[in-house]
């Protein structure tokens, strides 16, 4: 991949990267800053404690997808990016436009996940 295309995914990881801090701020300004409210109702502090719950497990998979794009942007600097940790060969750029933190190629990907089917651990 020529540098210019890759400055361009650079480009495009370091956008996710910062929407996915702001957001991850915001989320914890949010939840630190409101006082634990006291809800006389349980049904309320049972909706209360589920949306918090939801807000949490949606926030660990930003973590995890914001330290695929740090990886992703290690690839780009050691030239690895866009090429199959699997059989080596070229990622296409419209799976890497559709997913930039992939490590695979759309063969490869495949395999894995009919694998993993077949084991059932999907």
């Amino acid at each position: 991949m020529d540098k210019t295309r890759l400055e361009q995914f650079r480009l495009l990881l370091h956008g996710k990267l910062e929407e996915l801090l702001s957001g991850a701020e915001k989320a914890v300004i949010g939840m630190s800053g409101s006082k634990e409210e006291n809800f006389p109702d349980p049904t309320d502090r049972a909706s209360h404690e589920t949306d918090r719950n939801f807000l949490l497990r949606v926030k660990d998979r930003e973590r995890r997808l914001i330290t695929k794009i740090n990886e992703a942007i290690k690839r780009i600097d050691d030239n690895s990016y866009g090429i199959c940790e699997l059989c080596g060969e070229d990622i296409s750029e419209k799976r890497l436009m559709a997913r930039p933190v992939t490590t695979c190629c759309i063969a490869c990907k495949t395999e894995e996940e009919e694998q993993e089917k077949s084991r059932g651990t999907v």
